[in-house]
């Protein structure tokens, strides 16, 4: 087979290529395959807020689906004209989660009473969200993000994504030894299904972590029903929940469902300046996403208007999500991108199917209290899993950067484990031995310069990037290729993309192309 002009990949992988169109049933279908793929990750992010904050089951079956419906609306945005139109979903990141502990954190300090402090939590979150998604936007759609990107090496996006993982380690054990039977068979069923079985079958190579959660799920039930699990425990399925659940609610698409925000606190906007970190972590990680979709789609190179579009895209989502309050916010989803080499599915069609089904779905109020049903230490064995796998993702990063260079390993390790030790001496949630900054009285400029410091400090991700991109560009002793840039530097034109397009635009309706 020949190669593709400018790409160096084989043509004939790809079923249906990125501007291919499936016919509509076949279309709906594979959108919903590519949701499924996503759902363990969307699930569990409400999950990991929801229980940060102590926020009611009935409400936290509300913000699964406000996450679901979301993530269709940001989705559709990357595929409109707004956005670069590459085939990937868009939905919640993990990013945001290191910040978002800060902030809930700072408002836990402030020991208010006479109000529901989750909701006081999730307003600040939300508002820290849509404030902050003005930097992206603006690092977007002003093309700034071409030039930032050249400073941005794999030294410093690979420790940073994984940090989205390491710095959650205080999570998973615990939430798992809420009942340790059920969480066990959870993660000894998502290590068999994801490295065992899928070997042999296609299903269990493309649905592992759903299938582990319907597995612990199954056993809680049956646990639950039996009355072997008692209703106190954690894993007992509170099923009166999705009973009285209504059929039908359109409070997913209601803005500032849980209240309209202070924008006079101080803690909302030192929050803002942390969540900064989470964002840069997030367009780290969707740059890397946008090369990694294009190469297996068989697409040209990204160029930097489409990266520019992208993240842009990306912003205008965060601040959807920050306006419907999923106190989190949007990103390209990685295990998307794997899911269109195990399908040789690329196309657009599908994506955007499958994101109108995230808009009407939510709307049904027995879907988000069917998934808020799930046990507390399924959820911890998901955390195990997950978030190793997120660090791992991290890492590889690093195997085009040459690590025999002793200032490379120097900057990596550094960065790590400050990483990991700073945010545990600053913040009260992760040791009770912890010093957090308190400076000047409340509402002082001192004080929110501290509380900016705060957060920053106490987000294992932004240590880590501040720290790896400060001696990655400072540093000498690497040249590029040492530090990984030129691999990444390939041929990217808008000439390329034209000849694509007119290609995949010749295609029939429901044609796909032989492989």
């Amino acid at each position: 087979m020949s190669e593709q002009e400018g790409n160096g990949m084989k043509q004939g992988w790809i079923l249906y290529p990125i501007g291919s169109k499936p016919k509509w049933p076949l279309a709906i279908l594979l959108g919903l395959q590519q949701y499924l793929t996503m759902f363990g990750a969307t699930v569990l992010i409400p999950f990991i807020i929801g229980g940060a904050i102590g926020m009611p089951p009935d409400k936290l079956a509300l913000l699964i689906s406000t996450m679901f419906f979301a993530s269709g609306i940001c989705t559709l945005i990357q595929q409109s004209p707004l956005g670069n139109r590459l085939p990937i979903i868009q939905g919640g990141t993990f990013s945001f989660l290191g910040p978002a502990f800060a902030i809930i954190g700072m408002v836990a300090g402030k020991k208010l009473t006479g109000v529901d402090v989750w909701q006081i939590q999730m307003q600040e979150l939300a508002a820290a969200v849509m404030i902050a998604s003005l930097f992206e936007i603006f690092l977007g759609y002003s093309g700034l993000i071409g030039r930032i990107k050249n400073i941005i090496s794999p030294i410093v996006i690979g420790p940073t994504i994984a940090m989205i993982g390491l710095a959650l380690f205080s999570i998973g054990a615990p939430w798992m030894a809420t009942n340790w039977l059920i969480s066990l068979i959870t993660l000894i069923a998502l290590i068999l299904y994801s490295q065992v079985f899928s070997l042999k079958s296609k299903v269990f190579m493309m649905f592992p972590v759903l299938l582990a959660i319907l597995t612990g799920w199954i056993i809680a039930l049956i646990g639950t029903a039996t009355g072997m699990i008692d209703p106190g425990n954690a894993a007992y399925l509170k099923t009166d929940l999705i009973a009285s659940a209504s059929w039908f609610s359109f409070a997913p698409m209601m803005p500032f469902k849980w209240g309209f925000p202070d924008f006079s606190s101080a803690t909302l906007w030192a929050g803002t300046i942390g969540m900064l970190a989470g964002y840069l972590a997030s367009m780290v990680e969707s740059i890397g996403d946008y090369y990694a979709c294009a190469r297996i789609s068989e697409a040209p190179v990204p160029t930097a208007r489409m990266i520019s579009r992208g993240l842009g895209a990306e912003g205008l989502g965060c601040l959807i999500a920050g306006i419907l309050q999923t106190g989190n916010g949007t990103t390209s989803y990685s295990e998307n991108i794997g899911s269109i080499g195990l399908t040789r599915v690329a196309s657009r069609r599908v994506i955007i199917a499958g994101a109108i089904a995230m808009l009407v779905i939510p709307i049904c109020g027995k879907f988000g209290a069917s998934l808020a049903t799930l046990p507390k230490p399924v959820v911890g064995a998901m955390f195990v899993g997950l978030f190793g796998m997120i660090a791992s993702v991290g890492l590889s990063n690093l195997q085009i950067v040459n690590l025999n260079n002793s200032r490379n390993l120097f900057i990596i390790g550094l960065s790590f484990f400050c990483g990991l030790s700073v945010p545990y001496h600053f913040s009260p949630m992760l040791s009770a031995a912890a010093v957090p900054i308190a400076w000047g009285t409340a509402g002082t400029f001192v004080n929110t310069l501290g509380n900016i410091f705060q957060a920053i400090l106490t987000t294992g991700m932004a240590v880590t990037a501040i720290i790896a991109m400060i001696l990655d560009n400072l540093l000498p002793g690497a040249t590029k290729a040492e530090r990984g840039l030129e691999a990444w530097e390939k041929d990217a034109t808008e000439e390329a993309w034209i000849k694509a397009e007119e290609e995949w635009a010749n295609m029939k309706e429901g044609e796909a192309r032989p492989v």
